[in-house]
């Protein structure tokens, strides 16, 4: 069981990161150079700030529900 654990808190910390890089970097830190493409007709930066960060974190839900149910059956604790 610990290393069910183990596994499960690498998947969240690969998976929080990839959201902190996403909703912080490029909405504020690498936005001046995001908004240098556009998307939709609105600068990339500003649109990662408003939207893409969202969707990015309700995919990494998905992703986390997935490797998630493939954890359960690997270790047999799946209801």
């Amino acid at each position: 069981m610990k290393e069910y654990w183990k596994q499960n808190l690498g998947y969240m910390i690969i998976l929080l990161s990839i959201w902190a890089l996403v909703s912080y970097g490029c909405g504020i830190i690498f936005v001046e150079p995001l908004n240098a493409f556009r998307m939709g007709g609105f600068p990339l930066g500003f649109w990662f700030a408003q939207q893409g960060s969202i969707y990015v974190f309700v995919i990494l839900i998905y992703v986390y529900y997935l490797l998630m149910l493939r954890l359960d059956r690997k270790y047999d604790v799946d209801e």
